[in-house]
């Protein structure tokens, strides 16, 4: 039986697995389990399966329910908590979905809430309780105006937080400091995990923010900055950030771009096959220096 985790108990690095293609854009099930197994042996937290850096938006029903049986089983002995991602635009969808993963086994979920042809507040809401309405198991609600163009008031995110305590919070509008010290202000128990990145990591550690949600590519970087965080090496940790700083700020000013560094990443590092994406996708044909530089800078960590 899987380990119940309570929602104060999701912290740390909590990265976002990447979807290895094949070179002809078939799913790449070898490659998929090697990059799980790698990241299980990082030091993470947890691992989330179906974010928009798993470039969930491209694939099948039939993918999503092959990928995320593997996913739950492959955690289910490990320390690292599984979470899986309900995008489902349609409510009632989600509700199926979400109950489907908590039956499979996985310790908590994520919930995107609906964005396209821009719901009302009130719908969305509605949409977020009636899933945390049919589970128990805790979910990272996520918020990502930059990517949705949603608007969700932090007071509105605090009242979910208090009808429904498994409910936590994955908050990437950028910047969210502000919001996320709004919503604490509400509901000094909430709990945050910032993605995004982690481009604001340190600044929501800070403020009471509880860990981070990046790209899985190298997660060991994030994995140290957190250490020396939690240590009391707070300079230390600047110093490594700061470094990560000028490579993922330019990374992160389109997901797509990110996503296929990362995933360029990943296969020069030998974790999964290839570096492809389904189309459409960023091309980072220019920024093959600048990864070899990155990889080169951060060596010492990317083992």
């Amino acid at each position: 039986m899987n380990k119940s985790y309570l929602p104060d108990e999701l912290v740390g690095v909590n990265p976002i697995a990447a979807m290895p293609f094949t070179s002809e854009g078939k799913v790449d099930i070898v490659s998929f389990i090697s990059m799980i197994e790698h990241l299980k042996n990082t030091g993470c937290n947890g691992i989330t399966l179906f974010g928009i850096a798993s470039e969930f938006y491209k694939l099948t029903e039939k993918e999503k329910e092959q990928l995320a049986t593997i996913f739950v089983q492959m955690l289910s002995s490990s320390e690292v908590y599984s979470c899986i991602s309900v995008t489902d635009h349609a409510t009632e969808i989600a509700v199926e979905r979400a109950k489907f993963y908590q039956q499979l086994g996985s310790n908590c979920l994520m919930l995107l809430p609906p964005f396209f042809l821009k719901p009302t507040t009130e719908q969305i809401v509605y949409h977020i309780c009636s899933v945390l309405e049919v589970v128990s198991i805790p979910v990272l609600v996520q918020y990502a105006p930059g990517e949705t163009g949603l608007d969700i008031p932090p007071e509105a995110m605090a009242e979910i937080s208090r009808r429904y305590p498994h409910a936590v919070f994955k908050i990437e509008c950028n910047p969210p400091v502000e919001y996320c010290r709004e919503l604490l202000q509400y509901k000094p128990d909430t709990v945050i995990l910032n993605g995004y990145a982690g481009l604001y990591m340190l600044d929501m550690l800070d403020i009471g923010g509880k860990g981070v949600m990046p790209g899985c590519s190298f997660t060991e970087i994030y994995v140290a900055i957190y250490d020396l965080y939690q240590q009391g090496e707070t300079e230390k940790a600047k110093k490594v950030h700061a470094d990560l700083l000028r490579y993922i700020q330019r990374w992160m000013s389109h997901c797509e771009y990110i996503i296929k560094v990362e995933k360029q990443i990943l296969a020069r590092r030998g974790i999964i096959s290839s570096g492809y994406c389904r189309l459409p996708s960023y091309d980072v044909g220019q920024d093959d220096a600048d990864i070899e530089g990155f990889l080169v800078l951060f060596s010492k960590y990317l083992k």
